[in-house]
């Protein structure tokens, strides 16, 4: 008989990076086939606007959702149990509950985090005081190597697997890394979030306009609480920059990817993220990628080979990095193949598929041989 995992995790809808991976290890191929599985939504929040959002409906719900967890532990009796937590803020009591039951009811856990963020709140004694039972008896499953030191006051070295993640190809066929744009195409893809680098990417596309640079900047990406359609204009006639910058909405399928085709350059100077799976998609379509050392980005994105890092929150360091690959379009096409040559040896969703695979038979033969 093949091993029983349960997997606990996120799946669209919402559409995020979590619920994405979810949806992939939910359909994936090589780990049915290897394993009897069983799949567990996480997710209470309908919507992007609905995390972190505290309703009766929600509350409801998530009761439920213990129970519906506890009844089919009970009738499957798993070798694994696989959750895709949350690090901080209230959503980290809620899985707290859910890993501390599962731990009560016999089952061996392992942890797959897609954000960061313990380290921020160990501080604060009622988060040290819960993290300190969470990761007790605990493996962990991080998307880089520089991640770990998110958690490193809790979780020992040999207790975390390293698992980047993968993207399915988008490519019908391999891209060339010259675009023959007489002007350079510059492309920024992510939600409208101040976080994501959306207006100090304007700043910076300022600097360069008032020193002679010649550029257009596509913007796509969906409306936010934070900046809608409405605001981002004004954002935009502020800096003078009517004229270069457009923002294209949010695009899927075919119609995204068309912007990945058209760009010479992608762009996500963002300030809090984990391992941003638009970065993966940028690589495969031999994009130079300009980003910064946030989160697991340094373990994609390798400063100087197939893309620049510049620093969080700072226009002028992001400006240099854009103009030194405006002014050098060779740069951009070595830059752009060495990208989607790590893509396929690294990012690919088979990859991904394959690592997860290893660390899955990895961990039910300690368990077999140690009992965790």
């Amino acid at each position: 008989m093949k091993p029983k995992i349960l997997f606990i995790l996120h799946l669209p809808p919402p559409i995020h990076g979590a619920a994405m991976m979810g949806k992939y290890i939910q359909e994936s191929e090589l780990i049915n086939s290897s394993f009897d599985c069983f799949c567990i939504n996480l997710a209470t929040a309908g919507s992007l606007s609905d995390i972190g959002h505290i309703s009766l409906k929600k509350l409801l719900k998530y009761f439920f959702l213990l129970k519906h967890i506890s009844n089919v532990v009970r009738e499957i009796r798993p070798e694994l149990v696989y959750i895709t937590p949350n690090a901080g803020r209230k959503a980290f009591f809620k899985d707290f509950i859910v890993v501390q039951m599962l731990k009560s009811m016999g089952c061996k856990v392992i942890a797959h985090y897609h954000n960061k963020g313990v380290s921020v709140y160990q501080s604060k004694w009622v988060y040290n005081f819960f993290y300190k039972r969470f990761f007790s008896n605990l493996k962990v499953i991080l998307l880089a190597e520089n991640l770990y030191k998110d958690m490193a006051k809790y979780v020992k070295r040999e207790d975390v697997y390293i698992c980047p993640n993968g993207i399915p190809s988008s490519c019908k066929e391999e891209m060339e890394a010259r675009r023959n744009n007489v002007i350079p195409h510059l492309l920024f893809l992510s939600n409208l979030l101040i976080s994501k680098g959306v207006i100090v990417l304007l700043d910076a596309l300022r600097i360069l306009k008032e020193k002679g640079y010649l550029f257009n900047c596509q913007y796509v990406g969906g409306e936010t609480a934070e900046i809608n359609a409405m605001q981002f204009v004004v954002e935009v006639e502020r800096r003078k920059l009517n004229d270069r910058v457009a923002y294209a909405g949010r695009k899927v399928g075919e119609e995204k990817n068309t912007f990945f085709q058209q760009a010479d350059i992608f762009i996500l100077p963002t300030m809090n993220e984990c391992f941003p799976l638009v970065i993966l998609e940028a690589m495969e379509y031999k994009l130079p990628v300009i980003s910064t050392n946030e989160g697991g980005i340094p373990d994609i994105v390798k400063d100087g080979e197939n893309g620049l890092i510049c620093e969080k929150q700072n226009p002028y360091s992001l400006a240099d990095c854009i103009a030194k690959l405006l002014d050098d379009e060779e740069l951009r096409v070595k830059m752009g193949n060495a990208g989607y040559e790590k893509f396929c040896r690294e990012f690919t969703l088979q990859r991904f598929e394959s690592r997860m695979l290893d660390i899955f038979k990895i961990f039910l033969k300690r368990k077999k041989k140690t009992n965790f």
